[in-house]
């Protein structure tokens, strides 16, 4: 299933470069020079590290369900 970021909650679980990271956190900037707000999303990979990608709100991330 594919949710844009701003549609994303903790604990969803994405596809990011071939790696399953849970998200641990989402924040959200104010309207910035491009005309968008941005997402700082705080992700667990499986090995628990930590990685923090920004990204545009309206981002697609391929999100992976808890039934697979």
């Amino acid at each position: 299933m594919v949710k844009q970021a701003k549609e994303l909650r903790k604990g969803d679980k994405i596809s990011l470069a071939g790696q399953v990271c849970t998200l641990d956190s989402v924040e959200f900037s104010d309207i910035g020079k491009q005309g968008k707000r941005k997402a700082r999303l705080v992700l667990i990979t499986e090995k628990k590290e930590k990685l923090i990608i920004v990204r545009p709100e309206d981002y697609s991330f391929e999100t992976i369900s808890e039934s697979s």
